[in-house]
């Protein structure tokens, strides 16, 4: 069954197992999560017991491929608090990052007329 939210959703969610580095934007805290999954518009990782984000909350995220050597880094806001995971909509990517992102999505989700349209709607937000 599907929610409001996954039926407005502009972007394909690809399960992803990676290494994610979160860092309070005041660089107070530095955390070492799982992500469950990446969009071309944010991420969702894993939410350990003693982190208590608030919505809207920004944080740099560091996503590590191939064991550190390619980085997604990203500006990033909370969006969503669940019991175990957080996810983050993107505000800020470099250059690098995004092409990155948009190879790994790519490779994903084998539709490339499907990546045309999620690159259109996340052009259309910034």
């Amino acid at each position: 069954m599907s929610t409001d939210s996954e039926e407005r959703r502009d972007f394909s969610r690809i399960p992803f197992d990676a290494e994610a580095h979160v860092q309070a934007a005041d660089g107070n805290r530095l955390m070492h999560c799982r992500v469950i999954d990446i969009s071309l518009n944010g991420v969702l990782v894993d939410k350990r017991r003693d982190w208590r984000p608030t919505l809207n909350d920004p944080f740099e995220v560091e996503l590590l491929l191939d064991n550190g050597a390619a980085v997604i880094q990203m500006q990033a806001r909370v969006a969503h608090i669940g019991d175990e995971s957080v996810g983050f909509a993107c505000e800020f990517i470099d250059v690098d990052s995004i092409t990155h992102l948009k190879r790994l999505v790519e490779l994903n989700l084998g539709d490339e007329g499907l990546l045309h349209r999620e690159l259109s709607a996340l052009f259309e937000r910034h």
